[in-house]
């Protein structure tokens, strides 16, 4: 028999999965044990690093007041990656439309990353201009995101997130909220763990 090693979460799994004889696991579990080993190889296969700009949506904010950029930049630096720069945007949908496909068509950008906008007040336009930019959008990142907030930061009121997530080619797009509650719930649960994974699906040959 061939043996491999594993990481300690997945010997904590494969040790809590009921046993069917004395060596035998059950073909549910088998399946399980594949499929962990899977994301872990394409975690592996991920680019140590990805460059990211940084977008504030804001009628009011200003680059030195400006709390929820510099908190997305100094937790991606923290995490090992590359932040190429970080601007501010009036929360116009025109605006931001054409600063996010600007950013995305950029040759030292990987991955565009914005906060704010994402409500429905009226001057919310955030998820309109990059709903209408992706050419693959991820519905879990808002959905995971809003039960996050349901479940661990402000209950019922998470349903009013607009959270989104997609690609624009070869460019990652992921939006958040303006609050730090929001960003820090979004980047350490989220996108900072699978930033680098998705970029290796984006990067993938046919």
């Amino acid at each position: 028999m061939r043996h491999t090693s594993a990481s300690p979460g997945e010997l904590v799994i494969a040790a809590s999965i009921p046993y069917h004889g004395k060596y035998k696991l059950h073909s549910r579990y088998k399946k399980e044990l594949v499929r962990i080993s899977s994301v872990e190889e394409h975690r592996s296969e991920a680019p140590d690093s990805v460059a990211c700009y940084i977008i504030t949506v804001s009628d009011t904010r200003t680059i030195d007041t400006d709390t929820g950029g510099p908190l997305i930049q100094s937790l991606l630096e923290a995490a090992g990656y590359t932040v190429t720069g970080r601007t501010i945007v009036k929360d116009d949908y025109e605006d931001i439309r054409e600063l996010v496909y600007k950013s995305s068509v950029h040759s030292g950008i990987e991955a565009v990353l914005l906060t704010g906008g994402t409500g429905i007040s009226p001057r919310d336009t955030t998820y309109e201009a990059v709903a209408s930019l992706l050419d693959k959008s991820l519905p879990g990142f808002g959905e995971i995101f809003r039960l996050l907030s349901f479940t661990e930061d402000i209950g019922s009121a998470a349903m009013l997130s607009r959270a989104i997530a997609g690609t624009i080619g070869s460019t990652a797009v992921f939006s958040m909220p303006g609050s730090t509650g929001a960003i820090k719930l979004a980047m350490e649960r989220l996108i900072l763990p699978e930033l680098r994974h998705v970029m290796r699906e984006i990067y993938k040959r046919p």
